[in-house]
């Protein structure tokens, strides 16, 4: 009879995290923590001390700060899910989450974000509240401005930044520019993302670029975005070839497999065909993500 009790309440438990897991779409931390290693594997490099609790600190604060965004997102847009077919069965207006409890969830992962930066460096915890000004401050964005993507993308951007902080206590260009390369590339995938719901955006006077100028010419926008990207992240390497020679033909060859699979998105959606939007926006991106941060951190030590 213990077992069996035992089991219910492990089931209740697991439940419970993969509702909040779901809230906050864990999976998506895959798109900016490759580009959070890069900067920390940077800062290490150049400070030629490895510290594994600060490399902790740093995923952890990837994970807070994430988290405590989209929860706020989802909080945020509650009612606006509710009447939007394609999102009324997310957690808060299906009823899987109350409303105080996401709430309750953003503010602890936010003092969970501030107490952490606070154990990382000074600096780090005197910027975290600018840190959760932009990405808390992402979800009230559609409702006054069709930037909202590239508000987005400066959110995701501040991550290699943040990482190369955490280590060195110090600003360089290099993380700068990565951030930006990852605004620009986060920016454009978000305008093919939100095409699904450019009638709905409309007729609620929300704001989105597909809302604003309609989808063919979103996706020119976000091609624009992901040509910027492109251009952002060869410049990336050039100037990491110069500061850091141990980056060279691995780097290359990420930079590569990444924009092929910028190009690839593109091919798989279309102003009257958006079957496959969730392959483009989730899969893609992915993949381009880990193959780039990985092939460039493993050139750092090959």
């Amino acid at each position: 009879m213990g077992e069996e009790v035992n089991a219910s309440e492990k089931d209740t438990i697991r439940a419970g995290i993969n509702k909040y897991l779901s809230l906050v779409t864990f999976s998506h931390t895959i798109f900016a923590m490759p580009f959070a290693m890069i900067g920390f594997t940077m800062g290490v490099v150049k400070m030629e001390n490895f510290d594994p609790m600060i490399l902790v600190k740093v995923i952890l604060c990837m994970i807070f700060a994430r988290s405590a965004a989209m929860a706020f997102n989802r909080y945020l847009d509650r009612d606006i899910d509710a009447i939007n077919p394609r999102t009324k069965q997310r957690e808060i207006p299906s009823g899987k989450i109350t409303e105080r409890s996401a709430l309750l969830f953003v503010v602890l992962n936010c003092l969970a974000f501030a107490l952490t930066t606070f154990f990382i460096n000074e600096l780090c915890f005197f910027l975290s509240p600018i840190a959760l000004a932009v990405i808390l401050g992402y979800s009230y964005t559609k409702r006054f401005t069709a930037l909202c993507h590239y508000v987005l993308g400066v959110g995701l951007g501040l991550a290699p930044v943040g990482a190369y902080l955490a280590v060195t206590a110090s600003f360089d260009w290099i993380p700068v520019i990565i951030g930006l390369t990852v605004l620009t590339w986060v920016a454009g995938f978000d305008i093919i993302y939100s095409l699904q719901d450019d009638a709905f955006d409309q007729e609620h006077k929300l704001h989105s670029i597909p809302a604003l100028v309609g989808r063919k010419n979103a996706l020119r926008i976000s091609t624009t975005s992901h040509i910027m990207s492109g251009i952002g992240m060869i410049i990336t390497l050039i100037l990491m070839r110069r500061d850091y020679p141990q980056v060279n033909l691995l780097g290359y060859i990420g930079a590569a497999i990444f924009l092929a699979m910028l190009i690839y998105q593109h091919t798989l959606v279309s102003e009257n065909n958006l079957k496959r939007v969730n392959l483009a926006f989730m899969t893609t991106n992915g993949i381009a993500s880990v193959v780039f941060g990985s092939m460039v951190i493993l050139d750092f030590f090959i």
